[in-house]
């Protein structure tokens, strides 16, 4: 066997080895950031105003392949109770039967069905959403802002503004019909920190 042959069959030998080791998944594992994350809404009082309200994320999770944005998912719980709108007394006013009814339907459920990549930044993610114990399908066009670590390097996290509109009445909410709007506008800044079973792995 010349020399030229030899060399020639360890290199083929060399890549079929490497060839052979399994590929590293591309997705990530995060878990939002409850402190960081928000949910806003705004809905029409009588034609006078669109007052903004806000809800607390309890928990949930979010699995991201930034190569390939259709293997990504995402599940998360909202507090109803934890309803805001500056006022103590308007917020047990929304919280009461003929509207919410946070007492019987606490906690209310998005969990996505899939997600479509619009260009770098931009995507679509399509879900259903349990709220007063009624579940609709939901459409939420997004935008990853960030994925990286923070400024102290302690975590690695994905950053993500969403936006939805929803009709009240078709989850069941149909109190007070002349004076609160049944269009609710939505907005989401969502931050998820990486798993820490994710912080060694290494990507292609």
């Amino acid at each position: 066997m010349n020399l030229r042959r030899h060399a020639n069959l360890l290199l083929t030998s060399c890549f079929g080895c490497l060839s052979m080791q399994p590929a590293l998944a591309a997705s990530d594992n995060y878990r939002y950031d409850t402190v960081h994350s928000q949910i806003v809404f705004s809905i029409d009082h009588d034609g006078f105003s669109r007052p903004l309200g806000r809800l607390h994320i309890a928990q949930g999770s979010l699995r991201f392949d930034p190569d390939d944005w259709s293997k990504s998912s995402t599940e998360l719980d909202i507090d109803m109770r934890s309803l805001d709108m500056g006022d103590a007394s308007w917020n047990d006013a929304a919280c009461k039967t003929s509207l919410l009814d946070c007492k019987t339907y606490p906690t209310a459920h998005f969990v996505s069905t899939s997600v479509e990549r619009k260009d770098d930044t931009h995507g679509m993610l399509h879900g259903t959403l349990t709220l007063h114990g009624v579940s609709q399908p939901i459409d939420m066009p997004f935008r990853v802002n960030r994925i990286g670590k923070t400024i102290y390097g302690l975590h690695t996290v994905a950053g993500f503004s969403a936006t939805a509109m929803l009709d009240r009445t078709v989850f069941g909410i149909n109190g007070f019909p002349n004076a609160i709007g049944h269009s609710v506008a939505i907005w989401l800044e969502l931050e998820g920190i990486r798993d820490s079973s994710n912080n060694d792995k290494e990507h292609p």
